[in-house]
């Protein structure tokens, strides 16, 4: 197992953690339903497979991810994991109640979100995050989407969780974001310990390379990569038409770019999948893939491909095909 701390300059190691990581969106309900008992299921089956970093945020189903990650690492050692949550939404009654939320998540919208990265909207975040999870501290807290939110929000958000970072309550703190935009200001300002790039690093994605990973490697920021299946495309052995890329349908480019990478794996003996989480671990910026699990089945599925050894004549097979850079790491 890596440890996300190790190349964190600026923050002591805190507890382990496995290169791969639990992404809290299901379990938030995050497109459909789970019960929870299937969250707990697959909670207890990351644990087992040797899963020790968990990632949620107060965002995924308006609390739900937090309050069941807490019920499913209840009871264990706190030293043996590493949880990362969000601030910038805050979870709050609905001016106008619906029966179901509207952000995408299967749940009751009797609650709302709202942006707020004050000190005292973080510092309330933190702790209803806290509550919710039912731990004394969170290892990584990152401003969750300033990008969305207005111009400044991270400048704003990040000196919030430096006060609190401060005082013991987070251990390390960053951005995470699907936007790429301003990030290296960020890391030259010392400001992030961790950054989490949703989408923009992946075999289908290259555009954050020299704005985000080559700066965080020169300062020691640890990079934690999220969509490594671009939302869909790459999630299957062989790409199908239909299949979402950053949560739209792919494009005949996108789809004839991954059908071509899929059969070079597939003549090396890897699947795409595979392949897919696999490629962001080259970059030594990135310490973690974050995956979106909802069932037992899952976490096997990704604990299998993870554990999977891929030969390097593959990356020099993408390369030389032009589907991958050719200075690979």
């Amino acid at each position: 197992m890596s440890d996300l701390f190790q190349r964190v300059g600026r923050t002591a190691p805190p507890a382990p953690l496995s290169q791969i990581g639990l992404g809290g969106g299901p379990l938030g309900n995050f497109g459909s339903a789970i019960s929870d008992e299937a969250a707990e299921a697959t909670i207890e089956r990351a644990w087992e497979r040797g899963i020790r970093y968990f990632d949620t945020a107060p965002h995924y189903g308006l609390g739900l991810s937090e309050r069941r990650l807490g019920a499913g690492l209840a009871g264990r050692k706190r030293e043996d994991f590493v949880v990362s949550s969000k601030v910038g939404r805050l979870v709050v009654p609905a001016e106008n109640p619906q029966e179901f939320d509207d952000d995408g998540f299967a749940v009751p919208g009797d609650l709302a979100r709202r942006w707020d990265f004050s000190f005292s909207g973080v510092e309330r975040s933190l702790d209803e995050s806290l509550e919710r999870l039912g731990l004394d501290f969170i290892d990584v807290l990152f401003v969750h989407d300033p990008d969305q939110a207005w111009p400044g929000a991270a400048n704003e958000g990040l000196e919030s969780l430096a006060a609190l970072k401060a005082d013991g309550r987070v251990k390390a703190v960053g951005v995470g974001t699907n936007s790429a935009v301003g990030l290296d200001a960020h890391i030259e300002a010392g400001t992030v310990d961790v950054i989490m790039l949703a989408n923009r690093y992946s075999l289908l994605t290259e555009d954050a390379v020299a704005s985000v990973l080559e700066p965080a490697e020169a300062a020691g920021v640890a990079v934690v990569a999220v969509g490594v299946f671009g939302t869909g495309l790459l999630a299957s052995p062989r790409p199908r038409a239909g299949a979402t890329l950053e949560y739209r349908a792919a494009d005949a480019d996108a789809l004839a770019r991954a059908t071509a990478i899929a059969d070079i794996c597939e003549a090396h003996g890897v699947d795409l999948p595979t392949a897919a989480m696999a490629y962001p671990l080259l970059h030594p910026a990135v310490t973690a893939v974050a995956l979106g699990m909802r069932s037992p089945e899952e976490v096997e599925q990704n604990v299998a491909r993870a554990t999977t050894e891929v030969p390097p004549a593959l990356w020099t097979a993408l390369a030389e095909a032009g589907l991958v850079p050719a200075t690979l790491r």
